[in-house]
């Protein structure tokens, strides 16, 4: 999968929205103003950073030993670095319904309420 995949099947996702907060290189995806992608739009090789769950975190990074590793500039725990084009393009649809998952799980309230009315 190249990037312009990936964000794609971001896009078709529910309250999600894109943009360059931190400079013009690095892309992030939000649901509902809240983070669970960010791709390095210049790194080569395609890198995306990922929320994950920390356990399923270790046992991805020892499965794809160099191709998933601690999230770049990110929590160590929290997040992982994917190498895209390396990576089976279902993993990365399914880990990125994991970290878009997560970040919806932990919504206050009142952001939940205004989510299902999407």
């Amino acid at each position: 999968m190249n990037i312009e995949g990936f964000r794609e099947y971001c896009l078709s996702k529910k309250g999600v929205t894109e943009g360059f907060p931190f400079d013009e290189k690095t892309l992030v995806f939000k649901v509902m103003g809240k983070m669970f992608a960010l791709c390095g739009l210049e790194r080569v090789p395609s890198q995306v950073n990922l929320k994950c769950d920390p356990d399923r975190g270790e046992q991805l990074r020892e499965q794809y030993d160099g191709q998933i590793i601690p999230g770049y500039h990110m929590s160590k725990i929290h997040w992982n670095t994917l190498f895209l084009e390396n990576l089976p393009p279902q993993l990365l649809l399914e880990l990125t319904d994991h970290s878009y998952d997560l970040v919806v799980a932990k919504f206050p309230k009142k952001l939940r309420a205004e989510f299902a009315s999407l």
